[in-house]
């Protein structure tokens, strides 16, 4: 009963094009049917030569010109018909492809965003390549062969059957063995596991492949070899045991079931001869057993294609069940009438948050009572020790998750409310990592803004401090960025994100360490493209270079996810509590290096 759901499931992915998947099916039946022709002809032709043997003058020649012109026309009818078949199967494949990886791409996009922390990047990429490339396979290619590999035989045993029921059920008990030992071995637990196994350790090996690419800086760095870096040692080596697994648990069931279907004609010869000393004289069944031996060899490939078809369907199967799962992951819901501020001031008002579920052995709260106003047209920034909640605070504003207790408003609308693109055009996002896309710095700028015109692209790039090393690339604004294109540096990276929110120009601006990666000459620059960009807002940043937030309206510090203190920068520092140490901490840090230089320079 698994086993059928299992299957049925992918039955009903394939039938969101059910009139081309009709026509496939009809054509592939059609073209089994027209199959059998050679085989009607050879016995009608040696007919015709048996019982004309002793006399070949008799033999009419028309009866075998007929006969082979009717095989001719029967095979192109086949091949027309077999093409149909899979154009129309080909067609509504690539369209379930196209829907479903759309699908999933756009769920993916709306699942809260612990789904993707705790997803690994190659788990997730193989689920949208190669699992759904395995659903297009199984719809262009193994359901019209399924449909084929089964009606051949049927047809031809049907055949054997009329001929002779005798010799047919000689073939039908080692064929109904062969395969039963093969449906056991896959419908087995034991089976169902090893696939499954085989499926998380493809991911697993993909997702450390991954791992090991982007890490390449720090590879050359330390000299890691493939073979050194441990998780991908080990998820190869796990690779390579449930490989072996699964070859040792089919050889015996496969190894059974390929000696008896490509045997079949030394199961038939002894049932045979027995017959045809009995009916000794008896033209006609000689006839029949010819036939026999003619068409005995030719049920070994549908029923080995067979074979191949079944083993590859678990694997297909096994790929359905991890898309569906992504599709069972809630996303985050919408409100059915989405609210639209009229002011942009934020509050976070009594919230708490953990990333797991309360009822979680792992719980663990991350944010605890956090209670602020940051207010429309001021600085708020969150400062405080690293892990303390600060970027969680920035998330949990975007609803990247929604928090177990309190409300997060804007203007007073709970961002639950205002629904996801709503909330997306109210804020501007420049991340402490950009990603750029694998685009032209023209289209990385104008995400902020798809309507925007060239011109106001470059006057954005003009404000945020990029336009210049923009002009000096050979493509200049046409550039590709990333594989196959230029590199820019992390200093040139967070201008082009600051460029992209300039464009954007939405009324709440938040920045996570948008300088953490830039030398002094492009911090002063982002610093330039940040003055613009902060005018009118309302700006949450999160800063560890206490100097760039000195002016912000309201300082928050931020330890083990809670608030404790808040003021202005001069009203903290004379509270001597922690915003004091980071301060004396910052200002002894910038000595020390004067320090450094002076003393390097008395040297030399």
């Amino acid at each position: 009963m698994k086993q059928k759901s299992e299957i049925s499931g992918l039955i009903s992915i394939a039938g969101g094009k059910k009139g081309l998947l009709v026509t496939a099916s009809f054509f592939s039946v059609l073209s089994s049917f027209l199959q059998l022709a050679p085989f009607v002809a050879v016995y009608k032709i040696i007919e015709e030569l048996l019982i004309h043997a002793g006399q070949p003058s008799e033999i009419d020649k028309d009866v075998l010109l007929f006969w082979g012109a009717f095989v001719f026309v029967a095979m192109i009818a086949a091949l027309l018909t077999f093409y149909i078949s899979g154009m129309s199967s080909h067609i509504a494949a690539f369209n379930i492809l196209y829907t479903l990886r759309v699908r999933l791409t756009d769920h993916a996009a709306k699942v809260p965003m612990g789904y993707h922390t705790q997803t690994a990047t190659g788990e997730l990429k193989k689920i949208i390549e190669v699992s759904v490339e395995k659903i297009e396979k199984f719809i262009a290619h193994q359901l019209p062969d399924l449909i084929s590999a089964i009606i051949i035989p049927l047809l031809l045993t049907g055949y054997l059957f009329w001929l002779d029921w005798r010799m047919a059920l000689v073939l039908l008990i080692p064929m109904s063995f062969a395969f039963w030992m093969q449906a056991r071995m896959f419908a087995s637990d034991e089976g169902r596991t090893a696939y499954r196994d085989f499926q998380f350790a493809v991911e697993e090996m993909n997702a450390t492949a991954v791992e090991y690419v982007r890490g390449m800086p720090a590879v050359k760095v330390f000299g890691i070899t493939a073979d050194s870096f441990l998780t991908f040692r080990t998820a190869v080596h796990r690779y390579r045991d449930i490989s072996l697994r699964i070859t040792d648990l089919c050889k015996t069931s496969y190894s059974i079931f390929f000696v008896i279907v490509s045997s079949l004609f030394s199961f038939v010869v002894p049932i045979g001869i027995f017959l045809v000393s009995r009916h000794s004289g008896e033209q006609a069944f000689a006839i029949t057993f010819i036939l026999f031996l003619i068409i005995t060899p030719s049920l070994s490939a549908p029923m080995l294609k067979l074979l191949h078809l079944g083993s590859g369907l678990r694997e297909i199967i096994e790929g359905h069940k991890r898309i569906e799962a992504v599709f069972a992951e809630n996303i985050v819901a919408e409100p059915l009438n989405p609210q639209i501020p009229d002011s942009y001031d934020i509050s976070f008002d009594h919230v708490s948050f953990a990333y797991e579920q309360q009822d979680s052995e792992n719980y663990k709260p991350v944010l605890k009572d956090i209670q602020f106003t940051a207010k429309s047209g001021e600085m708020t920034a969150l400062v405080g020790p690293s892990g303390g909640g600060k970027s969680t605070i920035a998330n949990l504003l975007l609803r990247f998750w929604d928090v177990q207790e309190g409300t997060i408003t804007i203007g007073s609308v709970p961002v639950r409310d205002m629904g996801t693109e709503n909330l997306m055009e109210t804020v501007s996002f420049v991340f402490q990592d950009v990603h750029l896309f694998y685009d032209s710095i023209e289209e990385n700028i104008r995400m902020g803004n798809t309507k925007a015109t060239r011109q106001e692209v470059i006057n954005a790039s003009v404000i945020a401090c990029c336009h210049e090393f923009i002009e000096r690339l050979k493509h200049g604004y046409d550039t590709k960025i990333g594989e196959g294109g230029t590199y820019l540096s992390g200093g040139e990276a967070q201008r082009i994100a600051i460029a992209r929110a300039l464009l954007k120009n939405a009324p709440i601006l938040v920045l996570d360490e948008a300088t953490a990666y830039a030398d002094a000459e492009n911090e002063h620059k982002i610093q330039q493209g940040l003055v613009e960009l902060v005018k009118g807002k309302t700006v949450l940043i999160i800063a560890h270079r206490l100097s760039t937030i000195r002016s912000a309206e309201q300082i928050l510090v931020v330890q083990q996810g809670e608030i404790v203190e808040r003021g202005t920068h001069y009203e903290l520092r004379s509270q001597m509590g922690l915003y004091e140490k980071m301060w004396q901490a910052h200002i002894s840090a910038a000595v020390w290096q004067l320090g450094a230089e002076k003393k390097g320079t008395g040297h030399e």
